[in-house]
């Protein structure tokens, strides 16, 4: 088995070098793809969205809901088929899949939300520490159907489709295929230089 492919945090630190010291869970969560199929426990799960619970918003609005479906769920079919043709090469071995929606306006008076999306997240982040912790892949997408998510899943109006999630249990890298092989490694990230611009750009 590919030591990367199953979350080995010396392994992802040694591929990284922070520029600062900084608390490693931050620098060891990555977004590997290779998974076993093994199925996540309901307490496993729970976790995760107990993490997602207890992240900042604005108001403490919590604009975030998870929808989600286990593997070999009749509701599988229906997550799985939202899915492009790359995501559906690796997500097939996933334990859960979900969409995470955030809703755009405050329940007590109507009023827009302007930052559901950032509080959102906020909470994805904290799943996806939670996670890493936990020694899951837990792997954020935007290549899937947005607006076949809507219809779906019901969808109410005054929610947005956001981003859809795989988790599941480190698997072998040699589970991908050839071109998912060549991306199974962290990523670097840009300098501070180009994210943080003291008095503006």
């Amino acid at each position: 088995m590919d030591i990367l492919a199953n979350n080995n945090h010396s392994a992802v630190a040694e591929a990284r070098k922070p520029a600062y010291q900084i608390e490693p869970i931050i620098l060891q969560r990555w977004s590997p793809r290779a998974m076993s199929g093994e199925p996540i426990s309901e307490r496993e799960l729970m976790t995760l969205f107990e993490a997602a619970r207890w992240a900042p918003s604005s108001y403490n609005g919590q604009p975030w809901r998870f929808l989600y479906a286990r593997r070999d769920s009749a509701a599988w079919p229906k997550f799985f088929g939202l899915l492009d043709e790359f995501n559906q090469r690796w997500a097939k071995a996933a334990g859960v899949l979900m969409v995470v929606v955030s809703r755009k306006s405050f329940e007590w008076d109507g009023n827009p939300a302007r930052t559901h999306s950032f509080d959102t997240g906020a909470a994805w982040q904290n799943l996806a520490l939670q996670g890493s912790k936990m020694g899951l892949v837990v792997h954020g997408m935007e290549g899937f159907d947005y607006e076949k998510a809507a219809q779906a899943l019901n969808v109410p109006n005054e929610f947005a489709v956001e981003a859809m999630i795989a988790v599941g249990r480190p698997g072998p890298v040699e589970v991908l295929d050839a071109e998912q092989r060549e991306m199974e490694s962290p990523s670097d990230r840009r300098p501070i230089t180009e994210i943080a611009l003291e008095g503006g750009f």
